[in-house]
Order: structure tokens, then sequence, then C-alpha cells
């Protein structure tokens, strides 16, 4: 039997950031993890360079069912903060898109430094360890692994959510809040690509592999941002972003053109009455796409003197709502994150001790708190995991 301070179940971004954060306090800690190897998730994301914060990480960039939760860890340990510690360690990294940090070379660099935390820090780590079960008695937890008994005084659980199984999700850490009670908000992959329905499918394959300026709206909101086609249906930051905010079944527009007024198209017509509209369209989206869209318009090709007013209307309106039929997402085998979780109203925003069981600690993307795209569930890993370790 192993007697420490703290054991935090998760290996991931949120954990590694508690357990030194922790450990820098003087606690013994521990962090178990059932992979081959820590921080899998940070290696692969970003294209394997990590977009490991946003500058402009603000509270209105999550959605939780409790919108309020996320404002004190946010304040308490900023992206400066996070950037000021790897500064420390020398970290060479770019902005990529306004506030949107990665590393230059690999994201390695960046587990490096947190293991190098941990390892300063004290904190134990215990890779390819199996937990059997989890036993909540006076004071105390007692967990049973595959590589023995541990006795602790706080536990964290920093799990995850279900999001790319292959990394070895699971949802163990929703199995261990609702052995001590805790409501699950409804979980949902999300920041991830949609498919399309078959029809309409074959009728894009030609467009594999091609990207365009678009705006998505559902729900009330608008992202305008790039969108790539793709044998599968559609992605793009555009689309990875619209899907915290879309579901199957639900009303989703797509403006291929958005830039694009009815002015413009009748400017053209009476600017230059020689020119085609197969040219104009040209020079704002891709060839192939233009293509596509002559399928629909053959008179594109026709001098815009010959076009009539109901024909503009119609192909601004074809543009402004293109039809991708969209029939669901890829699902958690190639989200990003997990929407919903542990229900926030029963854990303190201060510490994340849960109201459930004293001792018990949720901390990262277990938690109903999902940011957008662009770095933004990084620093709620680093923010939640640094504030839960100020308390355990």
């Amino acid at each position: 039997m192993d007697n420490v301070d703290v054991i935090v179940i998760g290996a991931g971004a949120s954990g590694l950031m508690c357990a030194a954060t922790a450990a820098y306090r003087g606690k013994k800690v521990v962090v178990l993890d059932h992979a081959n190897k820590a921080g899998k998730k940070i290696l692969m994301s970003g294209g394997g360079r990590c977009n490991f914060t946003n500058m402009d990480a603000a509270p209105k960039h999550f959605l939780s069912d409790n919108p309020h939760f996320c404002i004190s860890a946010l304040r308490r340990f900023s992206s400066q903060d996070f950037v000021d510690l790897v500064d420390r360690h020398g970290l060479d990294y770019v902005e990529k898109a306004p506030g949107q940090l990665f590393c230059e070379h690999s994201a390695k660099d960046l587990l490096d430094i947190l293991l190098t935390e941990l390892e300063w820090s004290g904190a134990e780590l215990k890779l390819n360890t199996k937990i059997h079960n989890i036993d909540f008695q006076d004071g105390q937890t007692l967990v049973k692994t595959s590589q023995g008994h541990f006795v602790c005084e706080s536990l964290v659980v920093a799990t995850g959510g279900l999001s790319i199984p292959t990394m070895g999700a699971t949802g163990f850490g929703y199995e261990i809040a609702k052995q001590v009670g805790h409501d699950i908000l409804a979980t949902r992959a999300s920041l991830v690509p949609i498919t399309i329905q078959p029809d309409r499918k074959a009728q894009l394959a030609e467009l594999s592999g091609i990207a365009c300026d678009i705006s998505a709206t559902a729900d009330g909101v608008t992202f305008q941002e790039p969108m790539l086609f793709t044998h599968r249906g559609v992605s793009g930051p555009s689309i990875l972003q619209i899907t915290n905010f879309w579901q199957p079944g639900e009303e989703l527009n797509i403006n291929i053109a958005p830039t694009l007024s009815i002015d413009n198209l009748l400017e053209l017509r009476q600017n230059s009455p020689k020119k085609s509209y197969e040219g104009f369209l040209s020079n704002i989206l891709p060839k192939r796409l233009v293509e596509l869209i002559k399928i629909e318009f053959p008179w594109l090709t026709e001098r815009s003197a010959q076009i009539s007013n109901d024909q503009i209307d119609s192909l601004f309106q074809y543009l402004s709502n293109f039809d991708i039929a969209p029939n669901g997402t890829e699902g958690y085998r190639t989200a990003e994150v997990t929407l919903g979780g542990v229900n926030t109203n029963e854990v303190s925003s201060k510490t994340f001790e849960s109201q459930k069981q004293k001792g018990l600690y949720f901390i990262g993307e277990v938690l109903d708190v999902t940011g957008w795209l662009g770095g933004y569930n990084f620093q709620w890993a680093w923010a939640s995991g640094y504030c839960a370790g100020q308390y355990v």
C-alpha cells in the first residue's frame, strides 16, 4: 500500500499541469495513466505542432451549461501565465493566426517541458497502469491498480472526454463521477468534420482536397473561415467550429461566397457587359468549384449583358445557401473535443472539488466546458489543472 497526498488519473494536459502544481506545493503526487506514453493528444494536436493556447482566451469562447463556471480559472491562470512558463524553458513558438500559438518545431518540445516540470516538482508518473477499483472511505480514497494499491487524500480526475479513442480516450472519468452521484450532461463529438449524404457526396467528389473561404451559420452563430472538401464530406476551421453549435437534423447554412453581395453581381452586368460570370467567379472561388456551379448554371459562360435579374438572383441564392446536404459528423473517431460532461453546477469553480464527494476533483475536458477551435481547450486544461493544483 502506497500512501500519497494526491493521485491524478490522466497524464494529459490538465493532469500533468495539476500534478506539477500540487507537487511544487510540497504534496506527494502520483500520476496514473493506462497508456504507454504521456500526452498523446498533445503530440498529435495541431498537425503535430500543438496549438497550445490562444492569447484571446476569454469566457465567451467556451460552451457550458453553466457559462460562468470557467471565469474564475481563466482569470487566475491566463494565456500569458502559460506563455511565461514555456518561455522559461525556451520553447520556440509561432503565432499562426491572431492569438493562436503553435510550437515552431514539434509538439514534443511542449510535452518535454511538461514532463520536465513534473520531474522538477517531484511528482511521480506511472504509465501502463490499469485502475481496477476506486473506494471512497472516510477522508481517504483507496485506488486499486495493476501496479499496486494507493491511498490518497485527494483524487483528481483528468481523464479527458471520449474524443479520439485510438489515443486511449474512454468514458472512465464519467464512470467515477457517476459512482458518487454526479450528473453527466449529454456528451457528443465536437470540433469534428461533417459527413454528407451519399448522393451529394458523389456530386462533390471531384472537389476533394480543395478549400475556400466560407461562412457557416448554425443556432445564430457564424464563423467565417476556410472550409475543406474531403472524400467523406467537409472539414476545415469553419466546419469544425460550427459543430460546437450544430447537431445533425438542425439547420446549417453554408455561404461559399460570404464577401459577395447581389449588388456585386448586378454591377458586373452593368459595368462589364461583355464579361462572363464564369470569369468573375473564378477570381473568388477555386476553379473546380466553378466547374461544379456551371453544371447548375450553364449560362455562366455567356456575356453578362444577356443574363436576367432572376438568373442573377438564383445564382446568388445558390452561393449564399450552398447545399452540402449534411448527414452527421465523423464522431469521436476524429473529434478534437467532447461536448458535455460532468455537470459544473456540482463542482467548485474555485477549487474544482466535487460537491458530492470530499477529496474528489475534476479538471479539463471531463467537465462540461468546451472551447472553440484555436487553442482555447488547451488553455482550459492549463487553467483548470493549475487552479485545482493549488487546493488538492
